[in-house]
């Protein structure tokens, strides 16, 4: 049974305005690091620019890997984190993540975990792609269904699919072993709704932008870089980018296209132990 959507009052004929932040990889302890890199510190920081750079944005997306240490702790510093935003916050599931561990504690007085939000002209369905005890991903029956209802459910609006994997390969060796493992079948599946304009992930810690030629004309696949840490694009070997922390906006159009730019902390704070061979 599809389960009810959140609803925002924005008018059709307006745009939808987004914050994604995904992989913080926050710890129990404010203190902690991951790989030369305090989380807690550098998701403060994104935060910091995002409030910088006033954009007008009607939600927040965070899309996995909010713990790193699986801590209830971890997902209230999270919530604390994204206070000064001031912002609805919608979340799913990385696979550093405890979904039960997660939804009893990522609480707010505007933090949901629903499936699918309606807002505007569009529809953002979010996607669980985790596999319990895997780093990669799968995107199961029960996601496709929830899509098919979902989309039939509202069949004028657009849709923008959210998840944590990603469902094409990096070009990066060691990374790609990790991606979802049926990615291809999932763009195949969803190419075939006219009204799917788009796909949102995390879990590669680095940026990604390109056009995916489906059924109905190009469908946007996007990647965004993670609060904390980066991986170097097109390594066979486990490698840190030296890219800042970064972020996502989107913008969303009525006529069902979109406009969204990648932005990173400015300077060199945060700079990630460089002889580091994994994690």
């Amino acid at each position: 049974m599809l389960k009810e959507a959140i609803s925002y009052s924005i008018p059709r004929c307006e745009s939808v305005r987004l914050v994604q932040v995904t992989d913080p990889h926050l710890f129990a302890d404010p203190e902690a690091q991951l790989l030369g890199v305090n989380t807690a510190n550098s998701l403060n920081a994104v935060v910091n620019t995002i409030e910088a750079l006033h954009y007008p944005a009607h939600m927040l997306l965070a899309t996995g890997d909010i713990s790193q240490d699986y801590s209830g702790d971890s997902y209230h510093n999270f919530v604390s984190a994204i206070a000064p935003l001031k912002l609805p916050c919608h979340y799913l599931p990385g696979n550093h993540d405890d979904p039960r561990i997660m939804n009893l504690h990522m609480q707010g007085a505007e933090v949901y975990g629903h499936k699918r939000i309606l807002a505007g002209n569009w529809q953002i369905i979010m996607l669980d792609s985790t596999v319990t005890g895997k780093p990669g991903g799968h995107m199961g029956e029960e996601e496709f269904e929830l899509i098919r209802a979902a989309i039939e459910a509202e069949p004028y609006r657009h849709v923008l699919l959210a998840m944590h994997h990603n469902p094409v390969l990096m070009q990066c060796g060691w990374l790609d072993q990790h991606c979802m493992d049926n990615g291809e079948e999932f763009l195949r599946r969803v190419s075939r709704y006219h009204q799917i304009k788009g796909a949102l992930w995390g879990h590669v810690h680095q940026e990604f932008d390109r056009d995916y030629d489906g059924e109905h004309g190009n469908m946007r696949l996007m990647a965004t870089p993670s609060t904390c840490i980066q991986f170097k694009p097109l390594s066979d070997y486990f490698a840190l980018d030296s890219c800042q922390p970064g972020y996502r906006l989107l913008e969303l159009k009525p006529d069902g296209s979109m406009h969204t730019n990648v932005y990173r902390v400015p300077g060199d704070r945060f700079a990630p132990d460089a002889k580091a061979s994994g994690y």
